[in-house]
Parts: structure tokens; sequence; C-alpha cells
């Protein structure tokens, strides 16, 4: 198996599989997604992870991440919400040591309880139940 990180995947990304890009990060469809049209958004800078971007980074992933949401949403009706997230570090499950933000498209019904969403990173942690104060 190759090493995605020697050299480093996102850096060497061909210009047929960006879908959009701007002066600081490009979106593309994941090569493992989570579910259909599930995108990433990188940055053009190689950098370890999201807290290492720049404000004109953010700004420019964060409008990557509204467009690419419009986009796959004219693609796919059946879309009715997203998760975004990006893994930052080893033991928070990153694999590819550049940043890149995940946009996971939603349907009704692709699990059966979606309750808790990002917080299934922890499966455990994921379904609570609130408290009446």
């Amino acid at each position: 198996m190759q090493d995605p990180n020697n050299p480093c995947l996102f850096c060497k990304i061909k210009k047929e599989d960006i879908i959009y890009e701007n002066e600081f990060a490009y979106a593309t469809f994941d090569s493992h997604p989570v579910s259909k049209n599930h995108c990433l958004i990188i940055p053009k800078r190689h950098i370890k992870d999201y807290f290492e971007l720049n404000e004109n980074e953010v700004v420019g992933c964060d409008k990557l991440i509204k467009k690419i949401k419009d986009f796959i949403i004219k693609k796919d009706e059946t879309i009715k919400g997203f998760n975004i997230g990006s893994n930052s570090g080893k033991v928070a499950g990153q694999s590819i040591m550049h940043c890149h933000i995940h946009l996971i498209p939603r349907r009704d019904g692709d699990v059966n309880n979606p309750q808790g969403g990002v917080r299934g990173v922890i499966p455990l942690k994921q379904h609570y139940t609130r408290k009446n104060k």
C-alpha cells in the first residue's frame, strides 16, 4: 500500500479531480466516501491541520464549503443535511497529514438514529438523554 503522505496525496491532486477551487483551497470528491457525494475541501498550502489555517484560508475554505453544498444539493435532492468536520492529529483519526475538511451529505434514514451526529466519533457518547432543569 502506498503512503498517502509521501508524497502528499493532496499536494499532487490532478486538475480533473478538482470540482471547484479558489485562491486558497480546492474541493474534490472523497476517494473513500461515507455517503454519496462526500467531498473534501483542501487548502492549497501544505499545512498539518485546521488550526494552522490563516484567516484567508479559513474564509477560502468556508466559501468552498458553501459552494459545494449548493452544488451537491442540485445533483441530489434526497440530501436533507450535512456533517462538516476535520480530523486534527492521529488520535483524532487524521491519516493524511495535510489539512482537509469533510462535507458529508446526509439523507433521511441513512442511519437508524442520527442523534448526536459528529459526537459519533466516540460511539458510546453519540446518543444521550437531555435532562430537564
